[in-house]
């Protein structure tokens, strides 16, 4: 059981980190800098690939850069312009985000899953101990 949890809570992590450096190998570095630390990406307009100018810009993004989701446009941008204004609303965008996208929401997830993985397992001790 230990295993399986600490495989859950690690699994996702390491996913994240090997997606992201192996696409740091693919990507041509730029000079470009976001609050004094320099960036992976540039913020020259591209319409092959997002950069910073998708992040400052979202109609340029979706005007460009997204096919598959364009008929889901009147369900997920209230979605997301409804996370994205309140965050901008705290004062300080970034570490809003940082704590509810980056934190809080997958600790609650994570929660969840672990929950359901319990329940799971009771679920099976039950029918273990009806059918013996």
């Amino acid at each position: 059981m230990k295993r399986i949890i600490l495989s859950i809570l690690i699994f996702p992590v390491l996913c994240v980190i090997f997606i992201n450096e192996i696409t740091k190998t693919t990507i041509v570095k730029s000079n470009y800098k976001k609050y004094y630390i320099e960036t992976i990406n540039s913020n020259l307009k591209n319409v092959q690939q997002c950069s910073w100018v998708c992040h400052n810009n979202t109609n340029y993004c979706k005007e460009n850069h997204v096919k598959l989701l364009v008929k889901y446009y009147k369900t997920t941008d209230p979605l997301y312009f409804g996370i994205v204004k309140p965050l901008k609303y705290t004062g300080n965008y970034r570490l809003a985000n940082i704590i509810l996208l980056v934190i809080i929401i997958p600790l609650i997830l994570y929660a969840l899953l672990l929950k359901s993985i319990q329940i799971q397992y009771k679920i099976n001790n039950h029918k273990r101990i009806r059918n013996d």
